[in-house]
């Protein structure tokens, strides 16, 4: 296998694990100069476009929300990050792991997102440095 073919493999399997697919619209908050570029590059490789940017004003399928401790408050954050959202429509929130700067306890991240109406679905290792939990919106019965 040629490196390309393995950067390739790489890059599919980092997007996979977020489940992103050709077409989806991910916005991107919270970038710093901190953030997993490789993970970035995968999403965008993903989802065969560029990632929308915090100013980005149309419905989004997925937000990857970089959080670090000190970034303010967790429930504010996560609230504004639900306005764009498609009904069916998933957070990422991407923490440092622990024992790296900016960590933020499961328990701040389970609080926050029970009080701004998220359910935390599953936590996977997203990056080198990043931990990952997907935060989905109850689905409302009619």
């Amino acid at each position: 296998m040629s490196a390309t073919a393995g950067q390739a493999q790489s890059e599919r399997s980092l997007a996979e694990r977020l489940g992103i697919k050709p077409g989806l619209v991910v916005q991107e908050i919270g970038y710093d100069d901190d953030v997993d570029e490789e993970l970035r590059d995968s999403v965008e490789a993903a989802m065969g476009a560029e990632l929308a940017d915090e100013e980005y004003e149309d419905v989004v399928d997925v937000v990857l929300l970089w959080w670090r401790e000190d970034d303010g408050d967790l429930f504010d954050e996560l609230t504004n990050a639900l306005v764009p959202l498609d009904d069916a429509g998933r957070i990422w929130l991407l923490t440092p792991k622990a024992g790296r700067e900016g960590h933020v306890e499961p328990s701040d991240i389970d609080e926050a997102a029970t009080s701004a109406g998220l359910s935390q679905t599953k936590s996977i290792s997203a990056a080198k440095e990043w931990s990952g939990t997907l935060l989905v919106a109850p689905k409302v019965r009619k």
